[in-house]
């Protein structure tokens, strides 16, 4: 059974920021992974980048970058939540982050195709 709370849009936004967030610390060994892979083996690292040119991979760009703006937003959100006074606007504010964050995200995705 769906708890009342849960349907309120700033609880979503709780939400996708905190997925957002395990999304990214589960990136980022792979991400420390290939930047080790410069200094230590830089064929291996041309051929990672040869691969990374794929289309597919361009979308999932999108959608890391995508996550990145997301949690960068939310964070902001919660620190405005926690040192500003209540308004009904937040909601609003919530939904714009996430539309500016898909925003900066395609025109990622936009840029590197």
């Amino acid at each position: 059974m769906m708890r009342p709370h849960r349907s309120h849009p700033l609880w979503l936004a709780y939400i996708l920021h905190r997925l957002s967030g395990l999304a990214l610390a589960i990136f980022l060994p792979a991400h420390f992974y290939v930047l080790s892979l410069a200094l230590t083996a830089p064929n291996d690292l041309d051929g990672f980048l040869h691969w990374a040119d794929k289309p597919l991979v361009k979308v999932a760009e999108f959608g890391l970058v995508f996550l990145l703006a997301v949690h960068f937003f939310g964070g902001l959100r919660l620190m405005a939540f926690e040192l500003l006074a209540w308004s009904k606007d937040q909601k609003t504010l919530a939904a714009a982050s996430v539309a500016f964050s898909f925003l900066i995200a395609a025109s990622f995705l936009l840029r590197a195709i």
